[in-house]
């Protein structure tokens, strides 16, 4: 869960007719500008947790995106719902993560709260995101590009909040996510190939 800043990034709203061409556009231009040729693994982090509505973002996300990559080369997903990163193992798997893997780039991707008018906007930003801040816990800051949606308001009582998010746009929100970053590999790949 993190709390939505205002900071060089770009923006979608999910009920926008056009949320997943738009918003695989801007996903797309991240990687092409700064995976390509630069990073030899690309991790998607989905964190959050499955016991939350409003931070079930992240594990839905990668529970829709885990089988689609597993045919990827050098692509992985963590974070699902059945095995979700959160405040208590996000150390330990971003341990994991720089021990096993000799170069990687990482998307964080989690769930954010902000303003009332906001609520349902998805966001990517160059740099890291601060997972734990909308319910004030420190956990480190981690993530090359990051992806948040905006679920809900917020203010007082966050983890209240979160509890009581609708599960509809939570689900939307992880449709758009997901099948946005599935457009930009296919891109990508797409790309990598002529360039064979």
């Amino acid at each position: 869960m993190n709390l939505h800043s205002n900071i060089n990034k770009k923006t979608v709203d999910s009920k926008s007719l056009y949320a997943i061409s738009s918003f695989a556009d801007l996903v797309y231009e991240q990687l092409l500008d700064k995976y390509v040729n630069q990073y030899k693994e690309l991790i998607i982090l989905c964190i959050g947790s499955d016991r939350s509505t409003g931070d079930s973002l992240g594990p839905l996300v990668g529970y829709k995106l885990k089988p689609i990559v597993s045919s990827y080369t050098d692509t992985y997903v963590f974070g699902t719902l059945e095995e979700p990163v959160h405040a208590k193992n996000l150390k330990e798997k971003i341990d994991y993560i720089y021990k096993n893997f000799s170069n990687p780039f990482i998307v964080a991707i989690d769930a954010s709260l902000g303003r009332v008018d906001r609520i349902g906007y998805l966001n990517i930003k160059d740099g890291p995101l601060s997972p734990g801040l909308g319910v004030n816990k420190i956990l480190p800051k981690i993530g090359d590009i990051s992806i948040t949606g905006i679920v809900n308001v917020g203010g007082i009582m966050d983890y209240l909040i979160l509890q009581n998010t609708r599960l509809s746009l939570v689900m939307k929100m992880s449709e758009i996510i997901s099948k946005s970053i599935h457009i930009s590999l296919l891109k990508l790949i797409r790309v990598n190939y002529h360039h064979l």
